[in-house]
């Protein structure tokens, strides 16, 4: 059994796809049905149970068409949040909803001292997409949340969900197909656009990241659907990782995969997936830390305790009212601003 020092206070977070979460009987994309009221119901449930389980201090969601039906998930779950917020899915009249593509929203229990959506890429990258035009926007806007401890400690905590590898097949006004779906090369072009966009997006969050670390003391954890993998060149691209054990200097703005960076302590399972493809599994759904959570760094503030995947309902078969991802939760431990900056030991 393990205890944590008295200066140091633990923090869990978790990032959850929670697979297309709208009102029962509403339209969401053109070629899906509602959901009935009977789906519905059953979806809240299967989240509220979820939630509960994984019993987060921060839940970082992707997928949220109408902010109500989330309140109806944490109202299942039982559990008291005092802040849930999706930015562009509120539903309360006149709003309607999320409109086009879902976003992603941030649940916590904390104290939040402020929110920030970001729309627009930073006004230098322009990247243009074939047959498509500038892509400047992300598609599913991050959410930035300043959160403050019990013990007074700031965290910033960012959440995102960037372009899938799913084709980006060229469509008309009422949103009909262009091109040849079953031409493999007009298939490979397309998944070059969704590629590049999902590029453009990791750069744009790269370029967030930076601005909240260059030059601050306040840790960062980024979670979100990342649709690639760890170690893929998007997902890099927002962490810089490789760049930072080659140069001291990076160091300071480079993101760390938290699974990677658990304690000697932590038991290292070998079901860390959070999505399986075509009977593959794959690991989408990210927690990144920044230096203060990587132990022996000179910035040091605490680490990373634990890293647990909640994903056997993925072996349950395809079920829209349950999740076709994974959920990742991380056992955080930050220590208390006013005491000393060497990390206490645990007592065994």
């Amino acid at each position: 059994m393990q205890s944590t020092p008295s200066n140091y206070s633990t923090l869990f977070v978790a990032t959850c796809n929670v697979l297309n979460l709208a009102r029962a009987g509403r339209m969401y994309y053109p070629n899906h049905d509602s959901y009935s009221d009977r789906e519905y119901e059953r979806k809240i449930a299967w989240l509220g149970e979820r939630f509960r389980s994984l019993n987060a201090d921060v839940l970082a969601v992707q997928e949220v068409w109408d902010e109500s039906a989330l309140r109806d998930a944490i109202a299942a779950s039982g559990l008291r949040y005092d802040t849930v917020a999706v930015p562009g899915a509120e539903d309360t009249p006149p709003a309607i909803g999320a409109q086009g593509t879902p976003r992603v929203g941030i649940i916590t229990r904390l104290e939040v001292e402020a929110l920030q959506s970001f729309e627009a890429f930073a006004a230098h990258i322009q990247v243009d997409v074939p047959q498509i035009g500038v892509h400047t926007r992300f598609e599913r806007p991050p959410l930035l949340a300043t959160l403050r401890m019990k013990h007074g400690q700031t965290v910033n905590v960012l959440t995102a969900h960037l372009k899938s590898k799913r084709p980006k097949f060229l469509l008309d006004a009422q949103g009909k197909s262009l091109e040849d779906r079953d031409d493999p090369k007009v298939a490979a072009h397309a998944a070059l656009r969704s590629l590049i966009m999902r590029g453009a997006e990791a750069t744009a969050l790269r370029c967030i990241v930076i601005d909240l670390l260059q030059g601050s003391q306040v840790p960062l954890v980024v979670m979100g659907d990342f649709n690639d993998a760890p170690h893929s060149v998007t997902t890099q691209l927002v962490a810089a990782t490789s760049e930072a054990l080659y140069d001291r200097a990076a160091r300071d703005v480079a993101l760390y995969n938290a699974y990677e960076e658990q304690g000697e302590s932590a038991l290292k399972k070998d079901v860390a997936y959070s999505h399986i493809y075509q009977g593959t599994p794959e690991v989408l759904d990210q927690v990144l830390v920044s230096e203060e959570f990587i132990r022996g760094s000179r910035r040091q503030l605490g680490d990373v305790r634990r890293v647990d995947y909640f994903n056997d309902h993925l072996h349950e078969g395809r079920d829209g009212t349950r999740s076709d991802h994974g959920f990742v939760r991380a056992l955080l431990r930050l220590r208390d601003p006013e005491v000393a900056p060497q990390l206490a030991p645990v007592v065994p």
